[in-house]
């Protein structure tokens, strides 16, 4: 069997994630890990400076260093689910899980799959759970959200009231209680928020990231935001008509 040598920090206060990826990517690449434990901020500085290394962990094969984590990837050339750049990823993942909850709400409800309940209650669903993700981190959000929409530009506090008014909205619709004045909201920050999505991006060009799944989110401004907004509309209105 080949065999590989790491050293990664494993102390009292911290055991570095990335010793431990490094080790798993090592053994399922089939090698034997001689595994040395870092286990004194002392002993990390010293083996930092005796390999002019800024890091740990430090994977050796052959005698010959390859590197940290990252560089183990590099070398193997596998690939991981890390997120680089701009990414669909976090909204992928949401509307998955919105659409499976939307499944498993209808038929507890009805004993039946109907689609159109099943549509009431993706995007009220949604509407829930992204307003959540805003709610993690106002302050973040608020950064991004007034960048582009075009009320939360003029009256920054729109920015902060947004994730209430869709969160309350969403749960609203779920229960099916005062629905005339969710309805209106929903149309409301919907219609707000396509128009201005559709500015930003599809008048003005610009280049910008989405504040729908929270201030630290990769995914780009565009269709899916656009859809998103179009979506609340579509549902502030059938909300009213029935």
């Amino acid at each position: 069997m080949n065999k590989a040598v790491l050293y990664r920090m494993v102390t009292d206060e911290h055991i570095c994630p990335f010793g431990i990826k490094s080790k798993d990517l090592l053994e399922r690449q089939g090698y034997e890990v001689e595994d040395h434990h870092l286990s004194t901020r002392v002993e990390t500085d010293a083996f930092k400076e005796k390999y002019e290394v800024k890091t740990t962990p430090q994977a050796f094969i052959d005698d010959k260093k390859i590197g940290g984590y990252d560089d183990l990837v590099e070398h193997f050339n596998v690939k991981t689910l890390k997120q680089e750049g701009v990414s669909y990823q976090p909204i992928i993942a949401i509307f998955s899980m919105t659409a499976l909850m939307s499944l498993a709400f209808s038929y507890s409800q009805t004993a039946g799959l109907g689609l159109l309940n099943i549509f009431e209650n993706f995007i009220a669903i949604s509407m829930a759970v992204l307003a959540i993700q805003k709610l993690q981190d106002l302050y973040s959000f608020s950064n991004m959200f007034v960048t582009y929409d075009l009320l939360a530009k003029r009256y920054v506090r729109y920015a902060y009231i947004y994730p209430f008014a869709e969160g309350i909205a969403g749960v609203a619709m779920i229960a099916g209680v005062l629905l005339p004045y969710v309805s209106l909201i929903s149309i409301f920050i919907g219609s707000v928020g396509a128009y201005s999505v559709y500015k930003a991006v599809y008048i003005e060009k610009r280049d910008l990231k989405c504040a729908c799944v929270g201030g630290d989110s990769s995914v780009p401004l565009g269709f899916i935001s656009l859809t998103e907004n179009v979506m609340m509309i579509i549902m502030g209105i059938w909300m009213m008509i029935k």
